[in-house]
């Protein structure tokens, strides 16, 4: 459904669906007439305000759930809200102290990370999500540690003097001599290049038929580039902390939508493809339920804003994920608020 311009509501519209849409995230319920015409100097009778009601019930902006008196926005109207009458309200002093002082605790930059992260969540009372920038390591040595008749340990050292292992299924046929060739082969040809570039490397070797290698050691190198390459491409670097912050008092009677949501967030996968689309942008974004596929079960909505690295460049991105009800207004700004820290600390 498109969605209606604020432009196209008049003063009235205007001011009871704000007035609606502040009181449903406020308390996470149903919002009637009679409370809008309490809360509100409008000079308007529940009756009247009751009127404008269903005439924004009509546009799609709201929604009386079961058979409730009450209303409230509906995902098309809470993206409306949103991009067009959210006054944002910048992060207390405090809060800027919690998210800073989570960044600069020093170690690891995984570590600055999750520390930030976890203040993230603390203070907006979601689940914070950060993608953490992938390092595809540059080769400096490989070698292969035969584990039985079938098997072996691949080892790839890189540049900086990390180590990691990975089991690698062997070709029929290998011995143990093949092993040591394809392990100084790799590490003669393929030093100072990436995972990547060392794969391409070797197609381009092995449709030209150049390669020094042949038959079962040709296959072990190729298998060897091939699990390393896979398993940084489906392994998402994404931290998430505070999902017991999803568990509140208001979850009681919306447990299968907190479950769905908790196996999204155990999906990492699909939450990294989600992030990753905000990788491109320059400002926070904003996911409302069943806008994104990935939610539209759970209802959830995510704020994410991209952060950047030495060179200026988008390296990763930071948000929180929650129910569609979130205080968007203070949220937003603090998620931007720290992809702005971590881009300092990135520097």
């Amino acid at each position: 459904m498109a969605v209606t311009p604020v432009t196209e509501l008049n003063e009235r519209a205007r001011d009871v669906f704000r007035l609606v849409v502040e009181s449903y995230l406020g308390t996470g319920l149903p919002v009637g007439s009679r409370t809008i015409s309490k809360i509100a100097s409008l000079s308007l009778s529940p009756a009247s305000i009751r009127n404008v009601m269903q005439d924004l019930e009509e546009l799609g902006l709201l929604a009386a759930p079961h058979t409730s008196a009450g209303r409230m926005p509906t995902e098309t109207g809470l993206r409306l809200f949103v991009d067009g009458m959210m006054q944002a309200a910048e992060p207390s002093p405090e809060e800027r102290r919690a998210i800073e002082a989570g960044v600069a605790e020093g170690g690891p930059i995984e570590e600055a990370l999750s520390a930030a992260t976890a203040a993230l969540s603390g203070l907006s009372a979601c689940a914070g999500i950060v993608m953490v920038p992938k390092r595809e390591p540059v080769m400096r040595q490989f070698g292969f540690v035969p584990l039985n008749d079938r098997q072996a340990l691949a080892v790839l050292v890189g540049q900086d003097g990390s180590v990691e292992n990975r089991v690698l299924d062997m070709p029929a046929g290998v011995t143990p001599g093949m092993l040591a060739e394809a392990a100084n082969f790799m590490s003669a040809r393929f030093s100072g290049m990436t995972l990547r570039e060392a794969g391409d490397a070797l197609q381009r070797e092995m449709e030209g038929e150049r390669t020094a290698l042949q038959g079962a050691a040709r296959e072990l190198v190729a298998r060897g580039i091939a699990v390393w390459s896979q398993d940084a491409d489906d392994r998402p670097v994404l931290i998430v902390r505070g999902q017991a912050h999803l568990l509140d008092d208001g979850t009681a009677a919306d447990l299968e939508r907190v479950r769905q949501l908790l196996e999204q967030l155990e999906g990492k996968q699909e939450i990294s493809r989600l992030l990753e689309s905000a990788l491109a942008g320059s400002a926070t974004k904003i996911f409302i339920g069943s806008e994104n596929k990935l939610f539209s079960l759970s209802g959830s909505s995510v704020i994410a804003a991209p952060y950047r690295g030495v060179d200026g460049r988008v390296v990763g991105v930071v948000g929180v994920i929650g129910p569609t009800r979130l205080n968007y207004a203070r949220v937003i700004p603090m998620v931007d608020f720290t992809a702005q820290t971590l881009s300092r600390l990135m520097r």
